[in-house]
């Protein structure tokens, strides 16, 4: 039987992974701060789950967690952009000491199989194809934001660059300090791996959705800013023109995937690291998906602002052929029937600040 230590498993994406963990009878053991900017309230704990109030960042927290375990999949991080730059030691500490400390009692252990939570934001802005092949556009400018001009262009010819899928073998280059915290995730990974012969699998989310998704906090997900403004009663926002690009993929796909990586991990070679991309494999604009959620929802149509936040990527969807050729990994919600649930499903207790 498999022993399994899901690290923030009293989260949104982690309790997800523990529901379908427990599904399939195995002993789980979950290890949650229950930070306050996180959990509005106490949340729900399945009497089922071996619960312990600790911090990653914490040795004799993680030693004790690791007690008897076989696999960790390592779900405890600070998310989201963040409010401004004076986020970036607790990002630090959350992610990347979180992440040391968890591998250095992962050594001591010998508990030699993890599942790590990744991002598409280690990529940056997406993959991009010009008249001259493929291209990867630096930060767009805030005077072309200013002006509407939205999409990269080639730096040579001016002309507009066309969006495509991003595989895992493109460029790495994470452009604020929680994308730099999650590739910091992933390189500490790949040396606990060579250093003890662990097998380190990293799954790169694209743009998670689902019930249980924090509604109030500024480190939330675009869909979660939707869902809530239309529990509200008020139209949702779109910033830019509402063009932008993404993968959108259910919370209950995202829990199969780390499932599929927990099984890959238990015959992998050893001083193995590979990521995967996690995505749905279908494209939908930013303002497709507030439609869909407002029409589900019987509420207010979609307000396109043009208002922009320096340092958004304009364009990134994935190509998670690599997760479905090795891991035999497929998602199981459309995106149509993810956004009729998400419309009328419970969002996490409000955060109080």
């Amino acid at each position: 039987m498999t022993h399994l230590l899901v690290t923030g498993g009293a989260g949104f994406i982690g309790s997800a992974i523990v529901e379908q963990a427990l599904d399939r009878g195995w002993q789980v053991r979950v290890i949650d701060s229950l930070r306050a900017d996180v959990h509005g309230a106490p949340p729900e704990i399945d009497p089922r789950v071996d619960f312990i109030h600790g911090d990653v960042t914490k040795p004799r927290d993680v030693e004790a967690a690791l007690d008897g375990i076989d696999v960790v999949c390592h779900q405890a991080a600070k998310v989201g952009l963040g409010v401004d730059f004076a986020d970036a030691p607790d990002y630090v500490a959350s992610n990347e000491v979180g992440t040391a400390v968890l591998l250095a009692a992962m050594a001591v252990a010998a508990v030699d199989r993890l599942v790590l939570a990744s991002s598409m934001v280690v990529y940056g802005e997406g993959s991009y194809l010009s008249h001259h092949g493929s291209a990867r556009p630096g930060p767009r400018r805030a005077i072309d934001l200013d002006n509407g001009r939205f999409d990269p262009v080639d730096e040579v010819t001016g002309d507009r660059l066309h969006p495509a899928l991003i595989s895992e073998d493109d460029p790495l280059d994470p452009r604020n300090v929680y994308a730099s915290t999650k590739l910091g995730q992933e390189y500490l990974s790949t040396a606990w791996a060579r250093s003890t012969g662990g097998r380190a699998i990293a799954l790169r989310y694209h743009n998670v959705y689902g019930p249980g998704m924090p509604q109030n906090t500024p480190y939330a997900g675009v869909a979660s800013l939707f869902r809530s403004a239309l529990q509200r009663g008020e139209a949702p926002r779109v910033f830019e023109d509402g063009a932008q690009r993404r993968d959108f993929v259910h919370v209950r796909d995202i829990a199969s995937a780390n499932l599929a990586a927990i099984d890959f991990t238990h015959n992998a070679p050893a001083e193995l690291f590979r990521p995967f991309n996690v995505g749905s494999g279908t494209v939908h604009t930013i303002g497709e998906m507030a439609v869909a959620l407002a029409a589900a929802a019987h509420g207010p149509a979609p307000v396109v602002t043009g208002e922009y936040r320096l340092g958004d990527v304009r364009h990134i969807t994935a190509s998670s052929a690599r997760l479905r050729s090795e891991l035999q990994w497929m998602p199981a919600v459309t995106f149509e029937d993810g956004m009729r649930e998400f419309a009328t499903a419970p969002l996490r207790a409000a955060v109080q600040r």
